[in-house]
């Protein structure tokens, strides 16, 4: 992230810190012929890593620019949205920021700023809801990501009205906010802050996408608040991978996509695809345990020289709790309960392993 006026970092979740990421190349595998990385670069590599193309990411790709096009010229009703659902630790959060990043690029891509200004397009905006939000804590996060001045002394209205008129005068087009399962309608807080965001989806002419743990079982859609947003939003499920759907096997393709991303010297192709029947049962198929489990144990090959991930390497990493309890034994020698798996079909295969950042947006 880039370095802010005292030396911090700016958060993703401000328009500094958003811009940096979007126009930052991602990281790349690395390509034949190319010079040897150092240590050093390997090991920032793996922290960092690619993003694997994934069915979710492609139909949240497609839906976003298909409702941006269709709530273009809406001007009366809040346009539709989208809600990205699913367990922990399944990429949500990724697919949202890799759609968001293709948005900001298309934008800036199609529509430069003018010569001579000083100021750069806004079409995306990344809201995280806080812990226990209220609704003028929510609209003060909006604000924050614009820089929209706040004082104690300004009512949520004040603070409203900022933000709407900002966010559309510097036409921002769509509006990503992560987190929403920390909602509550059926709360009198959760209902406001509810509320505040149907609000903000009729007075700023963006389109909203929304991600969350497992929203469909939480409160969210509970209730005439949780009708309204049912009646509008169209979900995506970015969930766990199964071992098999009909011929295919997602999860062996996803694990060579990921394979195919690693930069190790002694690490030998296959390897990974061989032990897929181990590590969805290590992963419960979650991608994001599935990366985590293979960066670490690339990082450690690197260290100790080894330079190859085998199964029992892989056996000495220890990764997310909700994995591991998974996996591993309980203390009275049951296993955790198992969490069925849930998969959105695509038809594009996994196997495309790596994004290359050039999805054209809306």
């Amino acid at each position: 992230m880039p370095a802010d006026d005292a030396g911090g970092a700016w958060p993703v979740t401000t328009w500094q810190g958003w811009q940096h990421f979007a126009t930052t190349p991602p990281p790349q595998p690395p390509a034949s012929g190319e010079p040897e990385r150092s240590v050093e670069e390997r090991l920032a590599y793996h922290s960092a890593f690619v993003t694997v193309r994934t069915p979710a990411i492609d139909t949240l790709t497609t839906n976003v620019r298909t409702l941006m096009i269709l709530g273009r010229h809406q001007q009366t009703t809040a346009r539709p949205s989208l809600i990205v659902t699913g367990p922990a630790a399944a990429g949500k959060t990724t697919a949202l920021l890799h759609v968001g990043r293709a948005c900001h690029l298309a934008h800036t891509h199609s529509q430069p700023a003018p010569a001579g200004t000083t100021h750069a397009a806004v079409p995306v905006a990344y809201v995280l809801v806080p812990p226990g939000a209220t609704a003028k804590g929510l609209a003060a996060e909006f604000a924050r990501y614009l820089g929209i001045p706040v004082t104690a002394r300004m009512t949520q209205a004040q603070i409203t009205d900022a933000v709407c008129h900002t966010y559309n005068h510097a036409c921002v087009r769509l509006v990503l906010i992560d987190e929403i399962h920390r909602l509550n309608p059926r709360t009198t807080t959760g209902a406001e802050t509810t509320d505040l965001l149907k609000d903000l989806t009729e007075r700023i002419g963006a389109t909203f996408v929304y991600a969350g743990i497992d929203v469909t079982t939480t409160a969210l859609f509970s209730g005439v608040r949780g009708a309204q947003l049912a009646g509008r939003a169209s979900l995506v499920e970015c969930g766990a991978f199964p071992a098999r759907h009909g011929t295919r096997e997602p999860f062996r393709e996803l694990i060579a996509g990921v394979e195919t991303a690693l930069d190790l010297r002694a690490h030998r192709a296959g390897t990974l695809p061989r032990h897929t029947a181990y590590l969805h049962q290590r992963t419960a198929g979650r991608i994001g345990s599935l990366t985590q489990l293979i960066r670490q144990a690339a990082i450690t090959s690197i260290l100790d020289g080894s330079e190859r991930i085998t199964k029992q390497s892989l056996e000495q990493v220890r990764i997310d709790h909700l994995a591991e309890t998974h996996h591993r034994p309980a203390m009275n020698g049951s296993r955790a309960p198992r969490r069925l798996p849930l998969f959105f079909s695509a038809q594009r295969s996994t196997q495309k392993a790596v994004t290359r950042e050039n999805t054209p947006g809306p």
